[in-house]
């Protein structure tokens, strides 16, 4: 597995020097997770040469492996440090969730897709993650029983914030979420105090929908 992993490490340089330095990116602990998480591993075997790419790629169920740079954006965003307690909605591939790893204490990860629940879980304990906890659920509602969190990542776009993830959100804590219609969104920054919450936006993206009780429904 070294052998595989080292055989896409100048792949994996270019990748972060060319689409994520280039465009911005500048927290040293987010530049190192990006050149160490194998992202070819957490994609199908037939995306395997497509890994590195500038874009997003399907990862099974009608989800996708988000683009490198949004992956970067979203990590950055959340201001992380390696005592934060962190919750990701929508584990999806695992590949955000193995990013945040490498940076924060610990990772609190919910995917409602069982399939892809299963093969996140399996590539953890590959890679011996044991600062992941997995939890196959609605990630709409959050975790209530770990919280509250320094910071939650939300990688699916939202008709609306769900009030929950507010809820779980420690004081001094951030959000970054997608929030629009379900086919394109803005990327919001939350910072939640003794106020209540301030939000700014990141700019335009598209991400799959995001569903669930305080999200859409299925159909």
């Amino acid at each position: 597995m070294e052998k595989e992993i080292s055989k896409y490490s100048h792949i994996r340089n270019e990748m972060v020097k060319k689409q994520i330095e280039a465009r911005g990116i500048t927290d040293a602990r987010v530049i190192k997770a990006m050149k160490k998480v194998p992202r070819h591993l957490f994609v199908n075997e037939a995306l395997t040469d497509q890994a590195y790419g500038d874009f997003p790629l399907p990862i099974g169920d009608q989800q996708t492996i988000s683009q490198p740079y949004i992956v970067s954006e979203m990590t950055q965003a959340l201001t992380l440090s390696e005592k934060d307690r962190v919750l990701e909605i929508g584990t999806g591939s695992g590949y955000q969730t193995a990013i945040l790893a490498e940076i924060v204490y610990r990772v609190y990860t919910i995917e409602r897709i069982h399939d892809l629940y299963i093969r996140a879980r399996r590539l953890f304990d590959k890679f011996k993650y044991h600062n992941i906890v997995t939890r196959y659920s609605d990630g709409t509602s959050g975790w209530k029983d770990e919280s509250p969190f320094d910071a939650i990542i939300v990688t699916a776009g939202a008709p609306a914030i769900p009030q929950p993830l507010i809820n779980q959100l420690a004081i001094g804590g951030r959000m970054v979420i997608p929030v629009g219609n379900r086919y394109v969104q803005e990327m919001i920054k939350i910072y939640k105090d003794e106020d209540g919450i301030t939000q700014t936006s990141l700019g335009g993206c598209r991400f799959v929908k995001l569903i669930g009780e305080h999200g859409w429904t299925i159909n």
